[in-house]
């Protein structure tokens, strides 16, 4: 891999504030319409709490909550480079270590807490 690439992993929940309120899980948008960041922001916070505290794997907690289609690869996004993601994202995984995971990180797709995989 380059070493101006990254590869992240990520669990998204939407919320209302979300610019395409639909998802795999939820193709019409029912659940993310009527929730709000801060209840996204509740949930993720749980759902890191129990990856950092080895209760769940990443991967897991991925393939089962994560409103994005990266689901089906335990929240793979693969490598990418500077100006591929949206800024807020970019910044977050770069500045993590391999192995490290964010803390809440907003875009216009939603929350999201990041694990930076290489």
């Amino acid at each position: 891999m380059p070493s101006d690439k990254v590869r992240a992993s990520h669990i998204l929940i939407k919320h209302q504030g979300s610019r395409r309120k639909a998802s795999w899980k939820d193709p019409e948008g029912r659940i993310i319409t009527a929730t709000t960041r801060e209840a996204a922001v509740s949930q993720l916070k749980a759902l890191r709490d129990d990856i950092v505290s080895g209760n769940a794997k990443f991967e897991d907690v991925a393939a089962c909550h994560s409103d994005c289609s990266s689901a089906k690869r335990g929240g793979d996004l693969g490598s990418f480079g500077k100006g591929q993601m949206q800024k807020p994202f970019e910044e977050a995984t770069y500045a993590l270590k391999v192995g490290e995971i964010s803390d809440i990180v907003d875009t216009d797709s939603g929350v999201h807490i990041i694990m930076r995989t290489g």
